[in-house]
């Protein structure tokens, strides 16, 4: 594959106005409005519809009992700020410009969906994590296509619900770990919407829930802490943030917080009379954690896949994602159809109305949302990361490729796995399809190296921390699955 830069900004200058053809036939009045509401750290099964048992989301599950669930969505990566930058830039992390945490800004020149949007007359506004520039930086949310904003720009100060400060616009706001951060969020993202209700806006809401601190107000915890009396001598504390009690109860709580203000967002775009030309799109940045208490195997967070965060394996990427757009996306519906966040730049260029750049990985997902024959779909899918020895996976068909230890092995095997049969990825097939290895390791050389963030094989390379064994989550075999698409 033949890669052009990727980071210029002589897309944007070339924007066309033609309406989408999926959306010809029907095109509202109004240019659509889209709500991307984006979760930290929400695991594939923590949510009701996607097979939680113990806690209830009702409004969370109502994205999908009146829109679609897509079972095969992928996140951009396996931590916070490279899926962001995928999101914004439809560009995998073959060839993206931040593709782990840490390192420098991204590139003024950088083209993202908030600048193509605005210039196609939406009012942009992104509200919560943003972490893909620091304040000052030619990468801060009013550089990069946003009117407004509110919240953290440095991921690592969202460790931290009850922050010192946020920003709005490229106002410091002190807060002097006084304010819960979410809520304060919520109200401008809400207040944007409202503010903008009579003309097309882009609302990108990427709150700070589940994150691993666990702090919610606790008249969220108290009902859970009834529940889950055995916890209340467990603490846990996570980076900078205050010490919790009963982790399990926090978590349950901020679960709950997070269903209750994502039926205030559904509420107010009924109220303000916008909800059939506005499109929500939830889902989360990776996959679920083991930090700050949290306990993923008694929630089953991953639910039936394998992994945590940081793992290529489909339990650290495989994200629970939901579409709702009445009288557009038909209720009810389920999707299996492949894709991740590097599509959602093209496929919210379609709802505008607008071409996407044509140097990008991504492709709009639209036509499975409307229910329409979905013509172009992708040959693979594409993820490297730079930490723990350096991994890459692939996704080709069925076929699920994971290679780990790069830095010290040039050669480093690559496992296979058959999801179509084997969900969890448990058993390894590799040497039944040499072919197939071949034309994976041609797949993952032909991305564009990174400097800042290499996965290649470094002969002086001393790991610092073991990692672990198995990204194998135990289970239970009543929990093994195999033999379905999910």
């Amino acid at each position: 594959m033949k890669r052009r830069d990727f980071l210029t900004l002589s897309a944007v200058g070339a924007i066309g106005l033609a309406a989408p053809s999926a959306l010809r036939a029907d095109k509202p009045a109004r240019k659509p409005n889209i709500v991307f509401l984006l979760c930290d750290d929400l695991g594939y099964g923590d949510i009701g519809c996607f097979g939680q048992k113990k806690l209830k989301t009702p409004n969370i599950d109502r994205i999908a009992s009146e829109g679609m669930k897509l079972t095969q969505h992928y996140s951009g990566s396996t931590v916070c700020a490279p899926s962001r930058c995928v999101l914004m830039t439809g560009l995998h992390t073959g060839h993206c410009a931040k593709r782990g945490n840490g390192g420098p800004s991204i590139p003024a020149n950088t083209v993202t969906i908030a600048k193509l949007l605005k210039k196609a007359g939406y009012a942009t506004g992104m509200f919560g994590k943003w972490g893909l520039g620091k304040a000052n930086s030619s990468g801060t949310p009013g550089k990069q296509g946003f009117n407004e904003f509110y919240g953290y720009l440095d991921q690592r100060n969202a460790h931290n619900y009850y922050p010192e400060h946020v920003y709005h616009n490229k106002k410091k706001v002190m807060l002097n770990g006084e304010k819960y951060s979410h809520d304060l969020i919520m109200t401008h993202a809400l207040k944007f919407i409202r503010d903008n209700k009579d003309k097309p806006f882009f609302c990108y809401l990427p709150v700070t829930i589940p994150h691993a601190a666990m702090q919610v107000p606790e008249k969220y915890v108290a009902p859970f802490r009834k529940i889950y009396p055995q916890f209340e001598g467990k603490t846990a504390k996570y980076s900078g943030a205050k010490t919790i009690t009963n982790p399990i109860a926090c978590f349950a709580g901020m679960m709950a917080k997070l269903d209750e203000d994502t039926g205030r967002l559904l509420a107010l775009l009924k109220e303000l009379e916008i909800d059939e030309n506005t499109i929500v799109i939830f889902t989360s940045d990776n996959g679920p954690h083991h930090e700050g208490g949290h306990d993923p195997e008694f929630w089953d967070s991953n639910g039936p896949l394998t992994g945590l965060k940081r793992s290529l394996t489909d339990g650290g990427i495989r994200v629970p994602t939901m579409a709702r757009w009445p009288k557009h996306i038909k209720p009810n519906t389920v999707s299996d159809h492949l894709s991740a966040f590097w599509d959602f730049l093209p496929t919210a260029c379609e709802i505008a109305g607008v071409n996407a750049p044509k140097a990008i990985d991504g492709i709009s997902y639209l036509p499975t949302l409307l229910g329409k024959e979905q013509n172009q779909t992708h040959e693979y899918l594409y993820w490297e990361f730079n930490e723990q020895g350096g991994k890459k996976a692939v996704r080709l068909g069925n076929y699920k490729a994971v290679q780990t230890d790069i830095y010290k092995d040039k050669d480093a095997p690559i496992r296979l796995y058959d999801l179509q049969s084997d969900l969890g990825e448990t058993k390894d097939i590799s040497a039944k399809h040499p072919e197939v290895i071949v034309h994976i390791r041609a797949i993952m050389a032909d991305q564009t190296p990174s400097k800042r963030f290499p996965v290649s094989y470094n002969p002086n390379y001393k790991r610092n921390k073991p990692e672990k064994k198995s990204e194998k989550k135990p289970r239970k075999k009543s929990e093994k699955k195999s033999g379905k698409k999910h």
